[in-house]
């Protein structure tokens, strides 16, 4: 048997992140709104920099990032992209629970089981 981390719940944690997130904001309004929106391009933009630099492709730099930071990286997006949701909205976890279950259902098939409902 191997032992596991202990992750924490992850709509309890996006919530928490929210709050802290939305109180830490030197901005309101729509300019708050659209610079959370904004982040999203930020991580994501720092993916891409992750793969340049675990490929070595820019030869000033070489071999600059691992595999591993991707993967950091790519979790970074999931959890800018959630906060951004929970933004939005304070039903995260039931809007993005039914929208996964309406791209499984369109990609895989109805009845696939795979999203619990």
């Amino acid at each position: 048997m191997t032992d596991q981390p202990t992750a924490p719940d992850l709509w309890s944690a996006i919530d928490a992140l929210w709050a802290w997130v939305d109180g830490n904001r030197p901005l309101n309004g729509k300019e708050s709104l659209l610079l959370r929106m904004l982040k999203l391009s930020e991580e994501v933009g720092e993916v891409a920099e992750a793969v340049i630099g675990a490929t070595g492709q820019n030869p000033r730099k070489g071999v600059s990032h691992t595999w591993d930071d991707v993967q950091s990286e790519l979790c970074d997006v999931v959890i800018t992209a959630l906060i951004a949701l929970r933004t939005l909205t304070p039903e995260t976890r039931d809007v993005f629970t039914r929208h996964l279950r309406k791209v499984t259902e369109r990609s895989l098939g109805p009845s696939t089981g795979v999203v619990p409902g």
